[in-house]
């Protein structure tokens, strides 16, 4: 079974989101922004979401997370609102 493990901030618009995008682009450490900015309460965690399986997320979410780019913070929108993921490892 594949396996990932992700990290994101969540926002309400997608100005937000990728406003934060680009100062996590020019430097700024995931974490600080998450602690900063996200609405979940993973933020406490500095957005980190541990390992998770395919289906355990909402299907844009796991779309991201199980087949794009790792190591790369991908915009998604979700009924949640706007998502900044890191997929931090996947097997």
């Amino acid at each position: 079974m594949a396996k990932a493990t992700a990290r994101h901030i969540l926002v309400d618009t997608e100005e937000k989101c990728l406003a934060l995008k680009a100062e996590i682009e020019a430097g700024k450490d995931f974490a600080e922004v998450a602690k900063e900015n996200s609405s979940c309460p993973s933020k406490a965690e500095g957005g980190n979401l541990g390992e998770f399986t395919p289906g355990q997320m909402v299907p844009e979410f796991d779309k991201v997370c199980f087949n794009d780019e790792v190591g790369v913070v991908h915009v998604v929108k979700t009924q949640f609102g706007y998502h900044l993921v890191e997929v931090t490892s996947r097997s």
